[in-house]
């Protein structure tokens, strides 16, 4: 199953540090937080990448094509003309990355993916949040549901998209950005079936994959939610990479599970 990674936002709260890399490369410990969210997913045996890249995407491509000598060890022979990698670390990953426009709305960016997405489900998250979710749980909660999507719904506060939901774990409505706090949000860390490309029209730059494509998946009764009261947070600000920083130099990370155990299967 491949997963799909929303990667090419301009970053305008978080500019400080997004004037000249997008988003997703702004670091946390020396690796860029795109790093650690492949890294959740490589933990639970998921290793083929769709990164949907925007703003400066050459800087995600030459971070990928450069990966070897970035973390190796090399010799560079300037008399012979040659380079020696004498250790490489390196990751079980396949990564596709595909620019979707800079200034592509999210859903629009998600369409652009579909050709090399097929007719298999697919994972689905943003580039900018980490969790200590439960991959293999999560899937196993779609499953179980039989509906197109299945969203993780975190509760931090009330300025991102509430979610109204059943017992039984549907979503009954999605609203974009409410007032008030202590509403489920869409955290992302989504799975879905291909039809939830039908939800997204064709030929446009505009379709903001939280607003109308969400809401009429609700409305027709193909959304559902993992609940997730553990970790969650997002490197929306200054503070919030700041925060994430702080909790990676500690060794206190907790969506960092591949620094703790051995890794886990694939189910």
């Amino acid at each position: 199953m491949k997963v799909v990674i929303l990667a090419g936002g301009l970053g305008t709260r978080l500019s400080e540090e997004t004037k000249l890399i997008p988003k997703p490369m702004v670091e946390i410990g020396g690796k860029p937080i795109l790093w650690h969210i492949m890294k959740i997913y490589s933990y639970y045996g998921f290793n083929d990448f769709v990164v949907l890249t925007g703003y400066k995407s050459h800087v995600v491509k030459d971070y990928f094509v450069h990966y070897y000598q970035r973390y190796s060890d090399i010799t560079v022979d300037m008399v012979n003309n040659s380079v020696d990698i004498h250790r490489m670390q390196t990751e079980p990953w396949k990564v596709t990355m595909l620019y979707t426009g800079e200034n592509t709305m999210t859903g629009s960016r998600i369409k652009k993916a579909q050709k090399y997405i097929g007719k298999e489900p697919f994972m689905l998250t943003y580039g900018d949040g980490v969790s200590d979710i439960e991959i293999d749980k999560l899937l196993d909660c779609h499953k179980k549901s039989g509906k197109y999507l299945t969203l993780t719904a975190v509760k931090p506060g009330g300025k991102f998209g509430a979610i109204d939901i059943s017992e039984d774990g549907s979503i009954n409505s999605f609203s974009e950005k409410p007032q008030g706090d202590g509403s489920w949000i869409n955290g992302g860390f989504m799975v879905c079936e291909p039809e939830v490309f039908n939800y997204i029209e064709d030929n446009r730059d505009d379709v903001v994959f939280e607003r109308s494509p969400l809401e009429n998946l609700a409305q027709d009764k193909q959304l559902n939610s993992y609940k997730h009261s553990s970790f969650w947070y997002p490197m929306d600000t200054l503070k919030g990479k700041n925060d994430l920083t702080e909790l990676w130099k500690s060794e206190k990370a907790p969506w960092a599970k591949w620094t703790k155990k051995k890794e886990v299967v694939n189910v």
